[in-house]
């Protein structure tokens, strides 16, 4: 299978740092991110790790319910997963993700709710994604659109 890279350059402290996070394999960009701007309640500009780790799990998790769906016999129209990851204070010391939401909706003919529902629930833990999150919770709001 394939490997990916990205790459991070770093300069200052924690709170006075800032760096550039290049996604290496795909060349799709290099983006801004820094400590004040991963805690702060908007991101103005910058991303951070749980925003691509949130862009890699709607991504990988939207892979793994359509091979479900069609293996189910539906007939995928269209995916929706929006992930959202949390961060927060680690009562050990430092910080941790606090969990992880994925709202999916989808259309798919063919599948009845309860179908899609079962296809969404074993999605969210047989995604490689989700597989290497294991420690964090997975909460999950898929339905039919």
């Amino acid at each position: 299978m394939a490997q990916r890279t990205a790459q991070t350059r770093w300069s200052g402290g924690l709170q006075d740092g800032k760096g550039v996070t290049t996604l290496v394999s795909s060349g799709l960009g290099s983006y801004d991110v820094s400590f004040p701007t991963r805690t702060a309640e908007t991101a103005n500009g910058a991303t951070s790790p749980e925003e691509l780790l949130a862009a890699a799990h709607s991504a990988c998790y939207s892979m793994q319910l359509s091979a479900f769906l069609a293996e189910a016999g539906g007939t995928v129209e269209n995916i929706t997963t929006d992930a959202e990851v949390g961060v927060g204070a680690d009562p050990a010391g430092g910080f941790k993700l606090t969990g992880i939401t994925l709202t999916v909706r989808a259309t798919v003919p063919g599948l009845s709710a309860e179908q899609f529902a079962e296809a969404a629930e074993k999605a969210k833990t047989a995604c490689p994604v989700s597989k290497a999150l294991t420690g964090v919770t997975i909460t999950l709001d898929a339905a039919l659109a």
